[in-house]
């Protein structure tokens, strides 16, 4: 079997929408490595976009959901409930950065979570507004769609998105939008455009994903509490792709000295099976009446299994530390190019959820074509990476948290070498 005949199969079969950035097939994986249908190896530096923190198939993953499997896999938790969602909530309820009693909800994915999130924030404040920002990602369904600050090709010709949601500016100071630009655009908004006692809750990442990898800036997040605790709004965090270790603290929010009121986690949360959550203070969460919140598949058995197994890994194989360690590693490797490579704009990312940015070292604007070529290069090599950034200019590195020194080396390895024969061009 080729990963050619395959691809020539799935442009008859899958419809176009479904974006790829590889054509490799895969036929098996392991920790931070996968092997495709022809054989060849590939080290892993997406994770399934940061959704294997703890790696491909790490045995007590594996472990937890066959013992899953040999009691039962699915009641429907509002049908017949079952222990294991509940003590999954108990942890997460310990964990999450919010003070005083908490509540969680479960459900399959991202922007599910996303959604549940603004429902339970309108349920509770009675409000109808969401602020959300420039660049930000929350999924592709239409209230995912509307929150996400990327039309292209998350928006583009899907027609009229629902009502009611506004966005800012990202504070990005490598491109000219400073804290106080953000916060002066914020208070523009609410004079022009959107009364703040309408508005339900503000949900941002707090380091964007699709959007450039770029951290929210401390006094950034302390002013948005505070604009929250002063008109009545809820601060959402989109923990999604920040979350479980992958910024070198459990979740992204704990670099901060405030607390969300509701938070959203999915990916990495139960180790490459489909779950997610939505977790925030009690009085908010069991606001919704019974059956107002919920899904068929929702905290499903076999991913809740998983998620207690993440958790262990996490604080067993001490994952918080190991990513602060590698992310080290891969910045210092990438900083000693600086001064051969012009087109590096920037390096950045807490913990392991790194970015270099790249420009043409000419213009010095965004160049997103240099950024593709190291991509497709460092392919062509063995290491899969992926792009992001509003200008398709950055490349993000989500390697699993797991991933083996030796690994790690050869990674890196490449990495520069791509960088380099690019450079050379």
């Amino acid at each position: 079997m080729k990963n050619a005949e395959i691809s020539q199969r799935k442009t008859q079969t899958i419809a176009r929408g479904v974006g790829m950035t590889t054509q490799v097939y895969a036929d098996r994986a392991e920790n931070s490595e996968i092997w495709d249908v022809e054989g060849r190896r590939y080290i892993d530096f997406s994770s399934g976009i940061a959704v294997v923190n703890t790696g491909h198939r790490h045995p007590r993953v594996i472990e937890a959901v066959k013992a899953q499997l040999d009691r039962f896999t699915h009641t429907c938790h509002q049908v017949v409930p079952y222990e294991s969602y509940v003590r999954l909530g108990e942890r997460l309820n310990a964990i999450a950065p919010m003070k005083g009693d908490k509540r969680t909800v479960f459900v399959t994915t991202g922007a599910e979570a996303v959604e549940n999130a603004i429902k339970i924030a309108r349920n509770a404040t009675g409000r109808q507004a969401v602020i959300a920002f420039a660049g930000g990602f929350h999924g592709r369904t239409f209230m995912g769609m509307a929150l996400t600050g990327k039309v292209q090709p998350y928006k583009a010709g899907f027609g009229a998105m629902p009502g009611d949601v506004f966005h800012a500016p990202f504070p990005v100071p490598l491109h000219g939008v400073t804290v106080a630009d953000a916060l002066a655009a914020l208070d523009r908004l609410f004079k022009a455009d959107v009364d703040p006692a309408r508005v339900a809750a503000i949900i941002i990442e707090p380091v964007q994903g699709e959007g450039g990898f770029y951290e929210v800036p401390r006094d950034f997040m302390t002013a948005l509490r505070k604009i929250c605790d002063q008109h009545g709004m809820l601060l959402i965090a989109d923990e999604v792709q920040t979350g479980f270790a992958r910024t070198g603290r459990m979740f992204a929010m704990d670099h901060h000295d405030v607390a969300p009121d509701l938070m959203t986690m999915a990916k990495s949360l139960a180790g490459g099976f489909p779950l997610a959550a939505v977790t925030g203070r009690a009085e908010l969460m069991d606001a919704p009446n019974p059956g107002g919140l919920g899904g068929t598949y929702g905290g499903s058995p076999i991913g809740i299994a998983a998620a207690h197994a993440v958790l262990d890994i996490i604080e067993d194989e001490n994952l918080c530390d190991r990513a602060n360690q590698l992310g080290a590693r891969l910045k210092q490797r990438l900083e000693s190019l600086r001064d051969d490579v012009p087109e590096i704009a920037d390096i950045r990312g807490p913990g392991f959820m790194n970015a270099v940015e790249f420009n043409d070292a000419k213009t010095r604007m965004p160049s997103a074509e240099f950024t593709n070529a190291v991509r497709l290069k460092a392919l062509e090599k063995g290491l899969i990476l992926l792009t992001c950034g509003v200008h398709g200019n950055v490349i993000r590195f989500l390697a699993p948290i797991t991933i083996q020194d030796e690994v790690m080396t050869e990674a890196l390895d490449i990495l520069e070498a791509s960088i380099r024969d690019v450079r050379a061009e």
